[in-house]
């Protein structure tokens, strides 16, 4: 017996009948492992190494970062190094979310103008582009981990829910600024400052141990600093993460996905007049 051909048909005003957009999104989530794929794919075409940059781009970066660190603060170790390629392996998970997510639905112009589809596929794909970035990272740790002899412990299995909650974090953070991006263009010039402010605020040059009395207040307007220091307890130090720091981030990772996604949905039926 066929499956019945499931027709999506753009709502007329407020949110959806979110059971059946939901059922509509999943019903195309081939469609969005496709669509990701190509769009990598395309990233790299007339690149010379091709697909290494995924790993080339932020092994660079960490080399870029442990050199600043050497030149400001002094002599440094091998521990050190292992926190910073960690930690930016996972802030550039959320970094390439928002930068593929903010112009995820303006790009797709020509897509929405002539199909009816969820508009949220735009900025979920443009996650699994990140993700599909982050995963080689994941090897290169793993190999310098054990280059500097650092221990592997079970403890490193933390890891896994603390990735879950920053893939989480991304997703909310690409839908809100795709939706954000519609309506005030300059969103997208004003965000690799932000980003970059993102890293520095971030424990990531440093250990969240290392910060400042004074500097605490970092710890709370940041999204990212307690996803990143229980990431770092976690696949470094080998140890269990503070529950305080994991659920601080999942807090902010489930309310900015609730409030993206509702101004998303509410939204999404004006997006082919202000394309």
């Amino acid at each position: 017996m066929s499956t019945p051909l499931q027709v999506y048909e753009p709502f007329k005003a407020g949110l959806p009948k979110l059971g059946r957009y939901w059922k509509s999104l999943w019903s195309r989530r081939t469609f969005i492992k496709e669509y990701s794929k190509s769009e990598l794919r395309e990233q790299h075409f007339d690149s010379v190494f091709g697909q290494l940059w995924l790993v080339i781009n932020p092994l660079l970066l960490s080399a870029v970062y442990f050199i600043l660190i050497i030149i400001i603060g002094g002599a440094t170790d091998s521990a050190r190094y292992a926190h910073l390629t960690a930690s930016l392996f996972l802030f550039y998970l959320v970094a390439n979310s928002l930068t593929g997510g903010v112009k995820s639905v303006t790009a797709g112009q020509r897509l929405i103008l002539n199909t009816a589809f969820p508009r949220i596929m735009l900025p979920i794909s443009a996650l699994v582009i990140a993700i599909f970035k982050f995963l080689p990272t994941l090897i290169v740790f793993m190999v310098i981990k054990a280059i500097v002899g650092s221990a592997f412990t079970i403890e490193m299995l933390w890891a896994i829910p603390v990735l879950l909650i920053t893939i989480f974090l991304a997703l909310g953070l690409a839908i809100t600024i795709s939706c954000i991006n519609v309506y005030f263009r300059d969103i997208a010039s004003f965000l690799p400052y932000l980003t970059r402010t993102l890293l520095y605020l971030s424990p990531i040059l440093y250990a969240a141990s290392d910060l400042k009395p004074s500097l605490r207040a970092i710890e709370v307007v940041n999204p990212l600093f307690p996803i990143l220091d229980s990431w770092s307890q976690a696949m470094v130090q080998g140890e269990a993460p503070q529950l305080s720091s994991m659920l601080q981030g999942l807090a902010w990772a489930t309310g900015i996905f609730f409030i993206g996604t509702y101004f998303f949905l509410s939204r999404e039926r004006e997006f082919a007049v202000r394309l």
